[in-house]
């Protein structure tokens, strides 16, 4: 039973500590913008640009990590649920999949 639940839920951590590092960077983009042209610019204005060229690549980086895939991540071994369709898919694979 508890080995059951420890496999259900490694994905639910896999994506929460995904999701955190995604808000996590996008938080840290939206503070350097507003930072930048709140504070930064009365002092120096190319700093404040910088800053703006650093928080514009944080969101593509943010996106790539939120939705990589781990090599423990099997989405495509999933059924489908469709019998026939599953079916299909593993002699395309060439698995054997007992018969129910």
């Amino acid at each position: 039973m508890s080995c059951d639940r420890a496999l259900r839920s490694y994905p639910v951590d896999m994506y929460t500590r995904r999701r955190h590092a995604y808000f996590a960077m996008m938080g840290t983009c939206i503070g350097l913008f507003v930072l930048a042209w709140g504070v930064v610019r009365l002092w120096s204005v190319p700093a404040a640009v910088g800053m703006c060229v650093v928080a514009m690549v944080i969101p593509p980086v943010a996106a790539m990590i939120a939705n990589r895939r781990g090599p423990e991540d099997r989405w495509w071994d999933d059924p489908s649920g469709d019998p026939k369709s599953d079916e299909w898919w593993d002699e395309l694979d060439g698995k054997k999949r007992p018969r129910p």
